[in-house]
């Protein structure tokens, strides 16, 4: 089995009356996105306007090449609160930890430590992965 070509990693929070700045207050960072529901947003490359459907609070790591997504699990999270309470107040956020994974070949996989997946569900934070084959 190889390893994965690289990887992107992004902590995400959602909801109608998600606060971005609270969210930031109770997290102690901010986030590299966030918007409330009813925001004009405007596309980067298309200038589309669109009105945000929902709030959104997002924490993006650092892409890694070759992939080492235990590292960014400690980046995203390490600079976080360590409060269990706080993240336990922000359950109705229903956070989640999406992975882009990026194969370089047909068959390529990755381990997560004990200790990883300990951090995401001490905090109630899902895992979501998107694997994308190298075709």
């Amino acid at each position: 089995m190889g390893a994965i070509n690289h990887s992107v990693a992004t902590l995400r929070l959602f909801g109608d009356d998600l606060a971005p700045d609270e969210i930031s207050a109770l997290l102690g960072a901010g986030p590299t996105v966030s918007y409330r529901k009813g925001q004009e947003l405007v596309g980067s490359k298309t200038g589309v306007v669109r009105i945000a459907k929902t709030g959104s609070w997002r924490l993006s790591a650092t892409r890694r090449e070759p992939e080492d997504l235990e590292a960014q699990i400690f980046e995203i999270l390490e600079q976080l609160t360590q409060d269990l309470n706080v993240w336990e107040s922000l359950a109705r956020f229903q956070p989640d930890l999406f992975c882009g994974l990026f194969m370089g070949s047909s068959n390529d996989g990755l381990p997560l430590s004990a200790k990883a997946l300990l951090f995401l569900g001490q905090r109630g934070v899902a895992l979501e992965l998107d694997i994308y084959d190298v075709g």
